[in-house]
């Protein structure tokens, strides 16, 4: 399915782009950085707020941009104040976007690191079981102008809370495409959005505090591998043999550990920077001995940070996470193996943090 907007989204244009839409229309060019600095410098939700632009150029943005893309229509806070917002898009889809805080020493919770995930497809084509977002299918890709918007309702929201300036930049310290879809497998609009997110005409955002996961397309993982732009890279490994991955992420049947590791691999040599593995414990399924150790061999292989990530409950689905003693079992055998890792907390249960359960709540609440 593929979603043509009636006109383009602002937020999806470059410089280049956008000045040479404003020259064919009889404007000068230079107004390309004006308007840019308005939608990244001072987060304006609309046209008419561009007030040092003739009204004539703003009538003509209107007419042949959507700068609104998309609407919060749901904003959930957790206890440990985690924050997902439910985004609609104009065709009435939905997506979530989550901004996660990690407390600080010296810090009160709302001054905790803040990090945004965000989603890149309506609903997701892997399959993978143990996930929310696939459980309603793939709908379609997100344009690069809705991946960004999600950026600006974060940055609006916190902004009005803390009375914070646009000039004082974003707030939050950390992006991480691992919300609702495989961000490589719309791999062009996610990396166009990832160049405004680091563009000094954009948000300006540091590109090593961007992280896109992935649940392992090979080709794309060595493409990505040569773009210039130095961000991270997470794996969502999931399961250390061929045997128990392919078990709950049909995706490795396709490309199994023996093409993905070396994909992988090379990713890290180009960019060189720590990888991160993200392996999801889920009892009776990757929580045995055997799967730590064949983990820890994989880790020390690539030079890779784990995050072990306890299973976060998702309605319909019987999955269960292991209980602390199984899970303190499995990260000392990853420590006894000298492999950083890092057990997670559980964030946002209160509120459905894990992907796609607030979306998936929702529109079965609409179709009622």
């Amino acid at each position: 399915m593929r979603f043509q907007p009636t006109k383009p989204f602002i937020y999806g244009e470059s410089p280049e782009r956008l000045g040479a839409s404003l020259k064919a229309a009889g404007q000068p060019a230079f107004r390309a950085k004006q308007i840019l600095e308005w939608l990244y410098k001072q987060w304006v939700s609309s046209f008419e707020e561009m007030t040092n632009l003739p009204l004539s150029l703003r009538e003509w943005l209107d007419k042949n941009y959507h700068l609104a893309p998309s609407n919060t229509v749901i904003v959930k806070r957790s206890s440990d104040i985690t924050e997902k917002l439910l985004i609609e898009q104009q065709d009435r889809s939905l997506i979530e976007t989550v901004l996660i805080r990690y407390p600080q020493r010296g810090v009160g919770q709302e001054d905790s690191r803040k990090t945004i995930c965000v989603s890149s497809q309506i609903g997701c084509a892997y399959g993978c079981k143990f996930c929310a977002s696939g459980l309603d299918g793939w709908r379609r890709d997100l344009h690069a102008g809705e991946i960004v918007a999600q950026f600006l309702h974060v940055a609006r929201l916190e902004a009005e809370r803390e009375r914070r300036e646009p000039k004082d930049g974003v707030p939050f310290d950390n992006i991480v495409f691992m919300g609702m879809g495989e961000p490589l497998a719309n791999y062009d609009n996610v990396v166009q959005a990832i160049r405004t997110l680091n563009a000094d005409w954009g948000l300006h955002f540091g590109a090593r505090r961007i992280t896109i996961s992935t649940s392992g397309l090979v080709p794309e993982i060595r493409k990505l591998a040569d773009e210039p732009i130095q961000f991270r890279l997470a794996l969502s490994l999931h399961g250390a043999t061929n045997e128990v991955r392919s078990r709950i992420m049909p995706i490795n049947r396709r490309y199994p550990l023996e093409e993905l590791l070396p994909a992988v691999a090379y990713f890290a040599e180009k960019h060189g920077r720590m990888l991160t593995l993200e392996y999801i414990l889920i009892e009776d399924v990757n929580d045995s001995f055997d799967q730590a150790e064949a983990l820890s061999r994989i880790a020390r292989d690539l030079h890779a940070h784990v995050n072990v990530i306890p299973y976060n409950r998702v309605e319909g689905l019987n999955w269960k996470r292991p209980n602390i003693k199984r899970q303190m079992a499995f990260s000392q055998v990853l420590r006894s193996n000298q492999v950083s890792h890092t057990v997670r907390k559980e964030k946002g249960h209160d509120i459905d943090a894990a992907c796609g359960q607030l979306r998936l709540r929702t529109e079965k609440e609409r179709a009622s």
